[in-house]
This record gives C-alpha cells, structure tokens and sequence, in this order.
C-alpha cells in the first residue's frame, strides 16, 4: 500500500470510533431494506491470481456499499443455510439480513434481500448509546439466536425471527467474572462446538483481549461437561475478533492486529477442541495470514459452514466502522483437508 493511502487509512481507523458512537445514538425502529452494490473480488493477494493460501483455497469475495447511512459495522455473520441466507449483528445495535447470489461456478456474485432491524432489549425498544448497543458475537443453532455485548457485558439468546426481529432477550449468566472484562475488549466470540465432539455442543466465548495475569485471553465454555474457564495464549500481539468450530471438533479464531506504522494483519489460528477444559491455556497453529498486500480490511466476523459439494467454507467480513477510507469485505475460502 503507498504511503499516502496508508496514511488515509491510519486517519480513517482514528475516526471511525467518533462516527460509530454517533451512529449508535441514532437508532431507527422497524425493519429496513437496503440496496446493497457488490464489486466482485477474484483474487485475494492483490495482484496475483494464486488461490491457495496455507491451508485455504481462495473461493471469492464481494466488496459491498450502499447509499444508505446506516449500511457497515458488521461484526459477526452467520449462515442460516449451505452459503445463501445469512444473518448478522453490528456494533451499532442491529440485525441484517440477506442472502449471497452466487454465479454458475458457485462463487459469490452478489447481495440480495438485505434487511436491518434494530436489536431490542428487556424493555422491547430499540439498544440504546454505544454502551449498550455494541454487538459482538452471533451464532445460531436450531431457533435460538446466542448474542454478546461488550461495554455492558453480557451475553443474550433471542428467538431466530427473521421478519419482524421483535424478539426480547433472555440474559444469560455471565461465566466469566465481569471485573475481568475489558470495557472495549470484551467477549467477541460466541461458537457452538458440534454435537459429537468433546464438549458435546457446548457454546464457547472467547474476549478479544482481557488478559489474566499470565497476559493470556479469558474465554469460558457456557455449559456441559467441559464448563469453566479457560486461556487462549495471545501470541505476536494479535487480538480475537471471531471464531467458529470446525466440524472435526477443532475452533478456527479469526485474529487481528492493528500497527499505525504497518496497517492492518489477520491470521487464522487453529485451536484442538480436545485441549479446550476448566483451567487450561490452549494453542495452536496458524493456517493463514495476511496483511494489506490482501484483500482485507477491519476483519471482524467468521462463520464455518458446510457446502452442498460436502466440502467446509471459512467465511470472514470486515467492519467498515462506517469510515470513508475503510470497506465493507466478504471472503470467503474453502478449507483444504
């Protein structure tokens, strides 16, 4: 990246902050389509036409705008079907939802029946102010739709409603001590381990970077016969955006490191899921990284999902903290096994 764009993007990533507070104090009732514009992405390394990344193959990706003020800070993503339908969270305090159009090879094409709606809370009004509105982490299993905050930390379920999102939220307890929580590095991943591995479908959280005093990341299982506290080893300075399992068991991280100097970088570690227990710190390693010489940006969610060619899809999006230097990215890459 040349200096001067660089320098654009550090400014960017400076103000985002001011412009995505502003954003969530204006919260608008109902659900709202939105026209989505999609400039496909055919190569990941910028320019070269490799697609095998470490242990990923490149599928494609979608660089995504719209005219509307209130499309971007998308913090986590999920598909509801084999890689159409999706539904997501921002930090601003809303539900979207659309589906991915795909071309005759399967590879992303575009952005259809994108919706948002404005997540609710106990009192059945819209979040409100940035403390309370900053979304997290998503997942989905069955009708039940799990959700963290940060800055009031907490973690929700929600029914799956998809037309009206008039769901309420039930609390759950939060296992991790909440003095451990940092105010803007709370918990930012929510996953379901599958059924038939070690923790027998157990919903996982994971913070971004609230630290014990080994400097290692609190993270907790919620249930089951794993439930408890453990540590995820921060490494080389990177923080957690995202996570989801992978269907062997083992919870691929989406992590991220900011430098004023060097931009953006991304990796994606692998952690055994039979290591993860009360009271152990888990690692494990790295099978892709990149930085602004790729296809990325302010990477921030990840989903794990399965295509109707049997084959296991990685999925990241970035939130664009509503910053005219910054983008709204899907990518998306087939796991190599």
């Amino acid at each position: 990246m040349r200096p001067a764009a660089l320098l654009c993007w550090r400014v960017g990533w400076v103000l985002a902050f001011i412009v995505t507070c502003s954003m969530a104090l204006a919260q608008e009732p109902g659900v709202s389509s939105l026209k989505i514009k999609s400039r496909v992405i055919s190569n990941f390394q910028l320019g070269s036409s490799e697609t095998s990344f470490g242990s990923f193959e490149f599928v494609g990706g979608l660089d995504m705008s719209s005219t509307s003020d209130r499309f971007g800070s998308m913090s986590a993503f999920h598909f509801l079907d084999a890689g159409h339908q999706f539904l997501g969270v921002t930090d601003t305090g809303s539900w979207y939802t659309g589906r991915i159009m795909r071309d005759a090879d399967g590879k992303p094409a575009a952005v259809e029946d994108y919706r948002m709606a404005p997540i609710l809370g106990g009192d059945g009004l819209p979040v409100d102010g940035k403390r309370d509105s900053d979304a997290e982490g998503m997942n989905v299993s069955g009708q039940t739709v799990t959700v963290s905050f940060e800055r009031n930390h907490r973690i929700a379920e929600y029914r799956l409603d998809l037309e009206n999102f008039a769901s309420l939220p039930n609390i759950l307890p939060l296992a991790i001590p909440k003095e451990e929580l940092r105010t803007n590095r709370g918990i930012e991943t929510v996953a379901y381990a599958p059924a038939n591995s070690p923790l027998q479908g157990a919903r996982v959280a994971v913070t971004e970077m609230s630290l014990n005093k080994a400097g290692d990341i609190f993270a907790t299982v919620l249930e089951g016969p794993r439930k408890g506290l453990f540590y995820v080893q921060r490494r080389d300075g990177f923080d957690i955006s995202d996570g989801d399992f992978l269907p062997d068991g083992d919870l691929l991280l989406l992590e991220r490191k900011y430098s004023i100097i060097t931009g953006i970088s991304i990796r994606l570690r692998r952690i055994p899921g039979d290591a993860i227990r009360p009271g152990a710190t888990v690692d494990g390693p790295m099978l892709l990284e990149a930085d602004l010489s790729y296809q990325i940006d302010n990477m921030e969610g990840l989903d794990v999902w399965q295509a109707a060619d049997g084959s296991t899809r990685v999925s990241i999006i970035s939130d664009d903290n509503f910053s005219v230097v910054q983008r709204n990215l899907y990518l998306e890459f087939r796991l190599a096994e």
